[in-house]
């Protein structure tokens, strides 16, 4: 497709104007899809389907991309005048634009990561070697895949079979074993800290949406309580913006995934004066009116840690003047890697779809929120996420797999048969512009037809699934207090 390009030159960050390269557009396109393996990885019937039988190669595909990237660009008159043309930010919206407009949502995710990974290597909030460059963590996901591999659940077909043969109680004990082991290590790594002379102060649990942070902040904690450290909670809820200062799209939908939206200045002075040892007025949130209704004193005593379960603790501006060495961060995120179906189509599952599920059990159990509209949401989770949480975690001092094989089979009676969570196709009709829900929810929709659960009933008590694993903070019966359940 011939375009015709009248921009002629490109806002640089510094400012300076410099020639217009379309093939820059072009080339990074390409290397986001070759990232993770190709644009095979995107290919949805129905959807762009059509795309991939006019093009056909990936690079054929990424020029058609970059030519939707530049009609929209040239859309825009101010980009035609030599003194008022597109700045770098402006053309990576559109690159994100296109790809998600076209149903490529794991190359935007991708593109997403490692753009705003490079920003925060350019703010030098990180360094090269912290760098992890579209999200996927090449050598710990093959490391996953392995051990699934000798535990004959790598596919999902692997995995159906284990479940039909009545063999999943091993691989959940064995699964759950490695995640104790890995908090071990992490309570280790803490005492280690202390003991080398560190003054560790804080301690921040972090992670994407429904990775498990609650079980994991609290399993982890108990260990460091045996080795007599006293902890100072605070809930960083607390410092929202009032509803009024949340302005709702279209749907009525407020975006509380960004760490906007959370009063950064006033949490960063608190932190700051806590460490100090002084005594702030810590706020009290009221989700039901949407607002602070008061405030109570807290302090941390000098023998004290303070404790911090936040998706956004390797956000930067939060511990701004803060010392590296006075904290300890614990990244966690639910890397179950395994391949779809037989493991033929070289498409492995998605990280995002198991967080998803478990959001909809949380949101329809615990907060009145309807799975749809879990799912419409979604686009704010991954948009926060890829931008503050996923492109930071070589900050972490540890990190936590909350992701399991057995992820799936338990889930599944929760969105299947006449009480099914899953909302019907039809749900959708009212929102055609949302194609990212659309998307993700036949991607979660054809996973789950795919795989073999348990009942309901076999849940019921902790004879395979135990009180305190991660999962059941989303499926229900936790011996763990859950505090967002209550």
């Amino acid at each position: 497709m011939a375009v015709q390009n009248r921009i002629v030159k490109v806002q640089k960050r510094n400012r300076a104007l410099v020639r217009f390269d379309e093939e820059k557009i072009w080339r990074a396109i390409l290397q986001a899809a070759q990232s993770i393996g190709g644009f095979a990885q995107d290919y949805l019937p129905g959807i762009n389907d059509r795309i991939f039988q006019a093009w056909g190669d990936d690079e054929k595909i990424a020029g058609f991309l970059a030519d939707a990237v530049l009609l929209c660009l040239n859309a825009n008159p101010h980009h035609l005048i030599a003194n008022f043309p597109p700045t770098i930010e402006t053309i990576q919206d559109e690159v994100l634009h296109a790809l998600r407009s076209y149903g490529f949502q794991n190359t935007a995710d991708a593109y997403a990561c490692y753009r705003w990974g490079r920003h925060w290597l350019r703010e030098g909030a990180i360094t090269q070697d912290k760098f992890v460059g579209n999200g996927f963590p090449k050598a710990r996901m093959e490391q996953t895949l392995a051990r699934n591999r000798q535990r004959g659940c790598d596919t999902v077909a692997g995995l159906n079979e284990v479940v039909r043969s009545g063999k999943l109680k091993a691989v959940v004990d064995e699964s759950l074993a490695m995640y104790e082991r890995s908090l071990d290590e992490a309570a280790a790594k803490v005492i280690a800290r202390l003991n080398s002379g560190d003054k560790l102060r804080m301690m921040w649990v972090s992670g994407p949406s429904s990775s498990g942070k609650t079980t994991t902040t609290v399993k982890l904690t108990e260990r460091l309580r045996k080795q007599g450290l006293r902890f100072l909670m605070l809930n960083l809820d607390d410092y929202f913006w009032s509803l009024v200062e949340h302005p709702t799209d279209w749907i009525n939908d407020r975006n509380y995934e960004t760490p906007e939206a959370m009063d950064i200045q006033l949490l960063n002075g608190h932190l700051t004066r806590l460490l100090h040892g002084e005594t702030v007025e810590k706020p009290i949130y009221s989700f039901k009116e949407g607002r602070r209704l008061a405030a109570k004193p807290i302090k941390l005593d000098p023998d004290q840690i303070l404790l911090l379960d936040c998706l956004h603790g390797l956000y930067p501006p939060i511990t701004e003047g803060i010392e590296a060495s006075a904290q300890f961060r614990l990244y966690i995120e639910t890397q179950n890697v395994l391949y779809e179906g037989d493991g033929s189509s070289k498409r492995l599952t998605k990280f995002t779809d198991v967080r998803l599920l478990r959001r909809m059990l949380r949101d329809v159990q615990h907060r009145n929120h309807s799975p749809l509209l879990t799912i419409l949401h979604w686009h704010y989770v991954r948009a926060g996420e890829l931008f503050s949480i996923i492109p930071l975690n070589g900050l972490a001092d540890h990190i936590v797999n909350g992701g399991f094989p057995f992820d799936l089979p338990i889930l599944k009676p929760f969105f299947s048969g006449p009480e099914s969570y899953l909302p019907a196709l039809q749900h959708f009709d009212s929102y055609p512009g949302f194609l990212d829900a659309r998307v993700r929810y036949e991607r979660v929709k054809n996973l789950l037809e795919s795989v073999i659960g348990l009942k309901k009933e076999d849940l019921k008590g902790h004879a395979i699934i135990p009180g305190d694993a991660v999962v059941r903070e989303f499926i229900g019966d936790s011996t763990i207090q859950i505090p967002h359940n209550e």
